[in-house]
């Protein structure tokens, strides 16, 4: 059944694709009804649409030292990359605000369901924040979720749009996080440079598809950088450790960040942290020596020759596409 699932996606998510790059208003997400033999689900396990292949390997790579602090100025000639263990060779390298540097897209998501409520204020004010602290991204993609969810995409030009939609969010119903996070790494597969995601969220899912463990694959298989903010102050101990377990997996998964700021004040010191490695990122990429097109994971391993002491985040691996034998 679920290597069945898998092909129908790969099949159909074109459609979907499509669709997103074209959204000219909120869409809302709907599943998809099975395919011929492929017996229906009920409408609460039906399993959303996403595309997870890739060709060309993108890997963007963040460095610093024992300290933490971020370290700039390297050059191709101070990485090596391998891929399950074998040796690739770098083709494309950008550090920093080079002009050569592929174009940002940005991805907002803001959790806007009802146990957002004491925090949707916070929301609004650190997702606008963010925008005037950003300027870099050619667009913005917004996906705001509760049971339902709605994306839509703006150009720099609509920038005053973009913060009016932003200013009306109001909390209701339940809390479709996984699918929503699912939803825009579908239409992000579609943008070629760099894809930076922010996410505004309690952490909590109560009616999501996707199943985590499907979602970090689909992570996996993203080029997404994605930096999760965490508004937990109001919730029980036990269910704030777990939602800041899962928003720190699913950042460190893309090889960004998790914070979880406790007021306003300090965002400013969180954005300068955050926009000052977005700009400080390595961009790498590289075609894989192994032209399999099996589906199977592919650990990358990204090594710093420069300094013994330098750390890395970067992505992990990601899934090499698949093609049917059979066709």
């Amino acid at each position: 059944m679920k290597k069945s699932r898998v092909l129908w996606i790969a099949i159909v998510v074109t459609l979907l694709t499509g669709l997103m790059r074209a959204l000219p208003a909120p869409l809302v997400l709907s599943a998809l009804p099975a395919p011929p033999g492929l017996p229906a689900l009920p409408a609460s396990q039906q399993v959303p649409v996403f595309r997870a292949g890739v060709d060309l390997v993108n890997v963007g790579v963040t460095v610093t030292d024992k300290k933490g602090r971020l370290v700039s100025g390297l050059t191709a000639d101070d990485f090596e990359l391998y891929e399950d263990g074998r040796k690739q060779s770098i083709r494309y390298f950008a550090a920093g605000d080079e002009r050569s540097r592929p174009e940002m897209h940005l991805g907002m998501l803001l959790d806007v369901s009802e146990s957002m409520g004491e925090d949707v204020r916070f929301t609004r004010t650190a997702a606008i924040k963010f925008l005037n602290t950003l300027t870099a991204a050619v667009d913005v993609t917004i996906v705001d979720f509760d049971s339902e969810v709605r994306v839509a995409r703006y150009s720099q030009q609509e920038f005053a749009r973009l913060v009016e939609r932003i200013r009306q969010q109001k909390t209701t119903g339940m809390t479709a996080l996984y699918d929503a996070i699912g939803v825009y790494l579908d239409g992000a597969a579609g943008q070629d440079g760099r894809k930076v995601m922010l996410l505004y969220t309690d952490g909590g899912d109560t009616m999501s598809s996707l199943r985590f463990p499907e979602l970090l694959d689909l992570l996996k298989a993203s080029d997404v950088t994605v930096y999760a903010i965490g508004e937990l102050e109001h919730q029980s101990s036990s269910a704030r450790e777990r939602a800041r377990s899962i928003l720190q997996r699913i950042a460190e998964t893309t090889g960004g960040q998790a914070f979880f700021p406790s007021s306003v004040k300090e965002l400013d010191v969180m954005y300068e942290k955050v926009v000052a490695e977005i700009r400080a990122q390595y961009t790498i990429g590289y075609v894989s020596t192994n032209d399999r097109t099996d589906g199977a994971w592919r650990k990358v391993d990204v090594r710093v020759t420069a300094g013994k002491d330098l750390r890395i985040r970067a992505r992990k691996g990601y899934f090499a596409p698949h093609l049917d034998p059979a066709k």
